[in-house]
């Protein structure tokens, strides 16, 4: 047998290029070999999963062009293609990577950035007065703050509750439509009790109340929104679209609002959790190894001067910072003695060592300018510790932490005093119901009220505070900022108001040991497991209603499309089976066309193109979609239906005197039902589950619910089962309702029925 194949092979080319094609084919199928890991270098031969059309899946082409890449059509997908094993890691933003590692045990982040990228908005091509507006407003926002406030609030590495900013919109006048894929938190999703939510939904809402401008968001699948801009069905993209020379081509960029980093989001492996790098460093050792700094601080000017032998890695926030050293990505962090009290103290797994490196003064930052200011704070700081209420705010702040903030009305009517600040954490300042609080809070509301003025809050990045207060931007700085000569260059400071010292943090070993025997005793069940999945995926949010909504849209959709495409196939069938050509060949075509296009392209087409002007609803663009090509294969189905009943049925009923009509009616329909429900069936089914796909369409049906559920859980396995036990019983319900029908009209069956 073995001689046989080898000389056909030999022999017979055309049978020798068959064999070989099967053969790579077959090689192509067989799963991919596993890799771990465990830095870039790791992926270049790894499988890597991305979004299609998306700035990730021509990074992945560009850094990686060995691995086996595949693409996905949203985020959530690529999510549960990488906890499932199918995927070794992705690549995605540094703050959706984060996010999405804190809510899934097996993900890692390797934050080695691989590009850092500019985001933006994205406006029509032409339309230059409204890219002009969004950057002057972007300017503004940079100015005073509201883009450091909005990272501050939804880009944070820490577990909580969001803090909202309800933002007033005009009702009348002309809309702002603005696209998004809400499927990436923290930048935009689904909140099923506040809608819309993200960092660039809000930043949406700014944007149209500083336009005076009623607000519409159009969420649809991220290679939706270009031909949606295109199209002009919408004005405006704010979904974290990066501005690349390609997109540029087709659509315009505004300036830059976010700067972004993209890093590889990875599947852990056994090494990553056993190993313990920086682990029991002697203190000495610490000098010399990688430490993390807050950017711009005098903890990054100190290690930069007395450790030039250790890599410093420097991070915007101390939330950041605390991360890093919890994750054990550096041996060290290096901050004031207070703040890591109350990290500690909350239940991170940290601890200070060694002596103190040095000790800092804070002081009050001014403008050159202001000196008559700076005197002012320095007699009103003189008063306060004579009157005993400073050792009271240090007492709430410092010592015990419990604060609160003075309950203190101020009129808006009275002058305003700008103040910087950067939200470092307790004790210093943090946030907490919406509110800034904290030791620097309070002294400077008490400032303020002792000017006679109302506080308004500037806060930024701590790198932005000193250019803000040099340029005139803020009226002072009260941020636990420590003075020093080099500052005293730029800014002028008041007399001390506090003095701490500053330490070395690692982690702490004992108690990261302690919590993992205590994880291990408290491990939950399949049943707890399954519990915690129902909550977190149905319970949580009212995120049922989610699907509530979802399935309403799919079971709507289906019987609008079927009932439209029963009569536009029946009246397609009639054309078809018409003597007369100028209704025959049309229906050919319809058919032809309608059957050889796939239903995605054809509801691309129908709502980018035919309908792009119009503000028509995308559920109708979907009904006509699926109705239409529904009616394609109906007519068929119905011709053949016809075509099959006896020639001889026709002319008996002329015979009995019934016209053509009504022989058609009374005779050949009701034959013709009975024969053609089985195989309508099935595909009246089929449509059912191919509107799964109306998403792209910005039309929430079922799957897209659960893509939203995905995005917020990255729970890859509840939502996708429940969506799938919902399509079944959609299914069988109209299963029933069809068999019901085909009961009705067989006779046979209906006899049966009247004897039993």
């Amino acid at each position: 047998m073995t001689n046989i194949l080898i000389k056909m092979f030999a022999s017979r080319p055309i049978k020798r290029a068959f064999l070989l094609a099967t053969m790579v084919s077959l090689s192509s199928c067989a799963p991919s070999e596993n890799h771990d890991i465990r830095s870039v270098e790791d992926a270049k031969h790894a499988r890597l999963g991305v979004v299609t059309g998306s700035t990730p899946s021509q990074l992945a082409r560009e850094r990686f062009a060995e691995a086996d890449i595949m693409e996905f059509g949203a985020f959530p997908d690529v999510l549960g293609a990488l906890s499932a094993g199918h995927i070794d890691g992705t690549i995605t933003s540094i703050n959706s990577a984060i996010l999405a590692a804190r809510n899934n045990d097996d993900f890692f982040v390797i934050e080695d950035s691989l590009r850092d990228e500019s985001t933006s908005v994205a406006v029509q091509q032409g339309n230059d007065l409204l890219l002009a507006e969004v950057n002057r407003l972007i300017a503004d926002m940079k100015v005073d703050g509201t883009l450091a406030d909005l990272d501050r609030r939804w880009l944070k590495r820490e577990p909580g509750p969001y803090e909202t900013k309800d933002i007033p919109l005009l009702t009348e006048g002309e809309v702002l439509r603005v696209g998004v894929n809400a499927e990436i938190e923290p930048v935009a999703f689904v909140d099923r009790r506040r809608g819309l939510s993200g960092r660039d939904i809000e930043m949406a809402h700014e944007i149209a109340s500083r336009l005076g401008r009623p607000l519409e968001f159009f969420d649809v699948r991220w290679d939706g929104l270009i031909p949606a801009l295109q199209s002009g069905r919408i004005d405006l993209i704010i979904s974290g679209m990066t501005a690349t020379e390609e997109r540029a081509q087709y659509i315009q960029f505004s300036e830059s609002y976010y700067q972004n980093k993209m890093v590889l989001l990875v599947r852990k492996n056994d090494d990553q959790e056993k190993q313990l790098p920086y682990q029991d460093l002697e203190f000495e050792d610490l000098k010399q190894s990688p430490i993390a700094v807050v950017v711009g601080t005098v903890h990054d000017s100190y290690a930069q001067k007395n450790f030039p032998e250790a890599e410093l890695l420097q991070f915007n926030t101390f939330a950041d910072q605390l991360l890093a050293v919890g994750q054990r990505r550096v041996a060290s962090g290096l901050t004031d003695e207070d703040p890591i009290k109350v990290a500690i103290k909350e239940g991170h797994p940290l601890k200070t060592t060694g002596p103190s490196l040095f000790a800092a003064e804070y002081g009050a930052g001014f403008n050159k300018s202001s000196s008559a200011l700076r005197a002012q704070f320095n007699q009103f700081l003189a008063e306060l510790v004579a009157s005993g209420e400073y050792d009271g705010i240090v007492d709430r702040w410092v010592t015990t932490g419990t604060g609160p903030m003075p309950d203190i009305q101020f009129s808006d009517d009275a002058e305003p005093l700008v103040i910087g600040n950067s939200v470092y954490g307790l004790p210093s300042v943090a946030v907490q119901d919406n509110e800034l609080v904290g030791f620097d809070v309070e002294i400077a509301v008490l400032f303020a009220k002792y000017l006679g003025k109302r506080p308004v809050w500037a806060t930024s990045d701590w790198g932005a505070l000193i250019p803000s207060l040099v340029s005139g931007k803020i009226d002072i700085v009260i941020s636990s900022m420590t003075i020093t000569p080099e500052r005293g260059e730029r800014i002028d400071f008041s007399d001390a108001y506090y003095s701490t010292g500053n330490y070395f943090f690692v982690v702490d070993e004992a108690k990261v040991a302690s919590d993992a025997v205590s994880a291990a005793k408290n491990e939950n069940s399949f049943i707890d497991d399954l519990k915690a999945s129902f909550y977190s995926n149905i319970v949580k949010e009212d995120r049922y209603l989610l699907l509530w909504d979802g399935l309403q849209i799919t079971i709507l959709l289906s019987l609008l499309s079927g009932i439209f495409g029963t009569v536009v196939g029946a009246v397609v069938c009639f054309m078809r089976m018409s003597p007369f050509a100028i209704l025959n060949i049309p229906a050919k075509m319809f058919i032809s066309v309608l059957r050889g296009t796939p239903v995605l392209v054809l509801l691309m087409i129908i709502f980018y193109v035919i309908f792009a002007k119009t503000n028509i609803s995308p559920v109708l663009v979907a009904v006509i979609a699926f109705g239409l090509n529904f009616g394609a294969y109906a007519a068929e189905i119905f011709r053949s239906g016809v075509q099959g009943i006896d020639r001889g049925q026709t002319e008996a009923g002329i015979s009995m005197g019934f016209s053509k009509a009504r022989t058609f009616i009374y005779v050949i329909m009701p034959q013709t039902i009975q024969r053609i429900l089985p195989v309508y069936k099935g595909e009246f089914i089929s449509m059912i589950k191919m509107t799964s796909i109306v998403g792209y369409v910005a039309v929430q049906d079922l799957t897209k619910a659960s893509d939203i559920i995905r995005a917020r859980t990255f729970d890859a396995f509840f939502p996708l089962v429940m969506v799938a036990i919902l399509y079944f019983l959609i299914a069988w319900l109209l299963l029933q309702i069809l068999e019901y029908v085909e009961r009705q009209t067989d006779p046979v069956r209906r006899r049966e029925g009247g004897r039993s």
